[in-house]
């Protein structure tokens, strides 16, 4: 059984539809596949409609959360979406992401970029609007020669010039939040240095005392050492070890299937819920 727990469609800053999205997975090989679009579910039903034979669905998001300044990201997984208190601080969550997505835009008007935030909002294509969307806005106008150029601190990249913070929750405070909406919570891609999101030791070992119910170990961004590192890690701990591709289409160029999760792991997960 081959199993990916991380992608992205255009309900958020992926360039595939849901519905292509599944039918890629099932192409791939896999057998089940998380649809975890950013601080929000808007992708599910699609995805659900179009469902090929074979293929499970796991229903997921990928929470934005910070602590002393450091972007952390926390998939969510068999949550009810209804809950209020999750409900509430995910609308919180997109809300800012519009609002930063103006500034963004304005900065680098500013900056001599020439994008509009119609060019962003239509990129976006009515998901929710991430910094992929202000890159590809970039790219289409000449102002970099790649994505990765993007987000870079010359532009948007932490840091950057043009780069706004927002709203996002505490990583403990989005593990409790799930855990009560009914769902289990992983740690996103942890050692992924170059995005600088090396999340200290102590600050995993904080969510797992709230319920973090694993770690995203095997990613594409991290190092073989993270990845020992990590399984030491979630062994001390009694964390579950999941493995994802963390696919964005076009994006991260179709990889889905590149990384997976262990049955056992994913046993684990369905076995966690509350």
């Amino acid at each position: 059984m081959r199993i990916d727990l991380h992608s992205h469609s255009t309900a958020s800053d992926g360039t595939e539809r849901p519905a292509e999205v599944v039918w890629r997975a099932r192409e791939a090989g896999l057998d089940v596949l998380a649809l975890t679009d950013h601080d929000g579910v808007g992708g599910h039903a699609e995805a659900l409609a179009n469902l090929p034979d074979g293929l499970t669905l796991v229903p997921g998001m990928e929470l934005s959360c910070r602590r002393d300044g450091m972007s952390i990201h926390m998939l969510a997984y068999l949550f009810d979406p209804d809950h209020p208190g999750l409900a509430r601080e995910t609308a919180l969550i997109r809300e800012a992401r519009d609002g930063r997505a103006a500034e963004m835009v304005a900065r680098l008007i500013d900056l001599g970029v020439p994008i509009t935030l119609e060019m962003v909002e239509r990129i976006a294509g009515g998901g929710v609007i991430g910094r992929p969307h202000v890159a590809r806005a970039m790219l289409a106008v000449g102002a970099v020669a790649d994505i990765e150029e993007a987000f870079s601190n010359r532009w948007i990249g932490s840091g950057g010039r043009a780069h706004v913070a927002r709203y996002a929750l505490d990583p403990v405070r989005a593990v409790e939040l799930t855990r009560a909406a009914g769902g289990v919570a992983v740690l996103a891609h942890p050692r992924s240095a170059k995005r600088g999101r090396v999340v200290p030791d102590a600050w995993i070992a904080d969510m797992a005392a709230a319920g973090l119910t694993g770690i995203e170990v095997d990613h594409r961004d991290h190092t073989t050492t993270a990845r020992e590192e990590l399984r030491g890690l979630a062994k001390d701990l009694g964390l579950v070890v999941t493995g994802s591709s963390d696919d964005h289409g076009a994006l991260t160029g179709h990889r889905l299937g590149c990384e997976t999760t262990a049955p056992e792991a994913y046993e684990a997960l369905l076995d966690a819920r509350p």
